[in-house]
């Protein structure tokens, strides 16, 4: 089984947010696979799986907030007994500007309290991870920045970075992390 975390706030005044890419981004999945995410509180995640030829994929977006993702992430890991190489998580990067990607195999958390989080509750920085671009940051503190929702000429660039997104993924897991950093970095 393949693991697909996407790391965000839960709440609809966060659903437009910066921070919230990570759900956008599966929310996006999901409404073209025609799926929809189910509650488990025991797992402290949203979740919706799909079957994709020979690989089951199981998507989930943590309910814990985003300083405490991990607490999910390593709870799902847990019950469904996933591989640390079958995980991808997938952020909002400050760093990188808005409608670009970044794959990476693994690395530090970037000051990113989410995959901070992830990362201490897998015991690992080895988590493979899309970041996905929301700056350049004006002169706000980060904190303030990250919960702003995006203007209207944000989300139509955010559309089209999902989508390349999504091609990213897909790679991903038919040819690999150096295809996708390859071809989508």
């Amino acid at each position: 089984m393949k693991l697909i975390v996407g790391l965000g706030n839960i709440g609809n005044k966060y659903t437009f947010t910066r921070h919230n890419v990570g759900f956008m981004l599966l929310d996006s999945i999901a409404i073209n696979s025609g799926l929809s995410f189910k509650e488990n509180t025991r797992l402290k995640c949203l979740m919706a799986n799909f079957r994709n030829g020979v690989n089951e994929y199981l998507l989930i977006k943590p309910t814990t907030f985003m300083n405490l993702s991990g607490e999910s992430v390593r709870a799902v890991v847990d019950y469904y007994k996933i591989d640390i190489k079958d995980i991808l998580v997938i952020f909002d990067d400050l760093s990188l500007d808005i409608g670009k990607i970044r794959f990476r195999q693994n690395g530090s958390d970037g000051g990113h309290n989410g995959i901070k989080s992830v990362i201490k509750y897998m015991s690992t920085s080895e988590v493979a991870r899309l970041k996905i671009g929301i700056g350049p940051q004006p002169n706000l503190p980060s904190e303030v920045f990250v919960l702003q929702n995006f203007s209207k000429e944000e989300l139509e660039i955010l559309k089209v970075t999902l989508q390349k997104a999504k091609e990213g993924i897909a790679c991903y897991y038919t040819e690999g992390m150096q295809a996708a950093q390859n071809k989508f970095n």
